[in-house]
Order: C-alpha cells, then structure tokens, then sequence
C-alpha cells in the first residue's frame, strides 16, 4: 500500500468521528485527522533544549525543514498510544506511553498547496531523553539530521525577535555514522508554527520540573 492510500479516521470540527478517508482524499478536501507528535528535551546546566528533525528533503510537505523531534499521523482505528511507533521508526527511541507527558491538543490549519489542504487535531507530547546525539538512530527516508535548540532561542525565533541562529546537531555521513553538524538558521528553516504552541510545549516541560 503506497502513502497516499493509507486510511485515517476523519472528524468534523469538533472532533466527532464522522468516518474513514484515505490519505490522499484527506488532504485534498481538507479533512479533519489526527497525528501524534513528541518533542524530545534534554537539560543541561540549568538551560532546556527541544530536538528538531531535519526532514527528509523527499518528503512530500515541508521538505528540508527542521520541525517536531517525530512525528506521524494516526491510522484509521488506531489510539493515541499507537503513536509510539514514530519515536522508534524516526529516531531509534524506545519508551512507554507512560513515560510521556502530554501537552495538550493542538488544532493545526495549513493551506500546503492549492490541492493539499492540512486539517489536523495534534496530540501533543514531550519525552525527557538524555542521551548523546549521535546515540540515536535516524530513519533514513524519514530524517536527514536531528538538531538542539535552547528553549530560549526557539521562543525567540517564533515570536520574530531572533534572525538568525547558530545550532549544533548531527547528520549521517557517508556510511550512515552520525557526525557533529553545525547550521546557521532562520524562521525560514523552520516549519511555520506560532508562538502559542511553542509555549505550550515548554510550559509543560517547566510544570514536569517543577513537579519533581
């Protein structure tokens, strides 16, 4: 089964489940569905930092952007939990639903191109990941590099007060190794997403914190 075939619930806009629709039909009439989505963070000397993917420059949407640490839509019957699998597949992470911390639902309106129409209830969540960069194990067709960002900065950066930005991260190499990359970037380089959600994000990781 190619992409384009694959079958998602669809809702209307209060989120009732109204039926199923494939891939492709969803975008192209603008169909409301859903995705799982989990931002990887890590703190080190009192600083935060959120993990951006570097999409796969194939990619059908946003190709070459830096955006969610993963990130996938949920098949038609499929729960929330089952988003899980994209922390492994993109990324190599293995991890319990109740590891997780949510965030919060997030509707996402996109006009992508004239025929492709992005409609989205996101579930949003944050998982605290520790290890070293190149520890991870980037899903080739999938990911192209896995970057850190301070907390700080992408605030910064999604509220229009930062123009550009030195990052640090890593990229597979000729044999598939991951190395140490370095980029300067702009909002440009990023998915467009405002500010609110950014804070949404880094707001739930200061109330996991303040809780321990």
């Amino acid at each position: 089964m190619s992409k384009s075939e694959e079958r998602f619930d669809i809702f209307d806009e209060r989120m009732n489940l109204v039926g199923t629709a494939s891939r492709g039909e969803v975008h192209a009439q603008g169909l409301w569905h859903q995705t799982f989505q989990c931002w990887l963070w890590y703190e080190t000397e009192g600083e935060g930092w959120l993990l951006f993917q570097e999409r796969h420059p194939g990619k059908d949407t946003y190709p070459g952007l830096l955006d969610i640490s993963c990130a996938g839509h949920l098949l038609a019957g499929e729960r929330v939990e089952d988003g899980l699998r994209e922390l492994e597949e993109e990324l190599g992470v293995e991890a319990s639903f109740e590891q997780l911390h949510k965030c919060g639902m997030y509707t996402d309106e996109a006009l992508l191109a004239p025929d492709c129409i992005d409609r989205e209830f996101c579930h949003v969540f944050v998982l605290k990941s520790g290890r070293p960069l190149t520890a991870y194990k980037l899903q080739p067709d999938e990911v192209t590099g896995l970057y850190a960002v301070r907390f700080a900065d992408v605030q910064a950066l999604a509220a229009g007060k930062l123009n550009h930005l030195r990052i640090h991260g890593v990229r597979p190499d000729d044999a598939g190794e991951l190395t140490a990359a370095h980029r300067v970037v702009s909002t440009a380089d990023f998915v467009p997403r405002p500010e609110a959600y950014y804070r949404m994000v880094i707001d739930a990781v200061r109330v996991i914190n303040d809780e321990k």
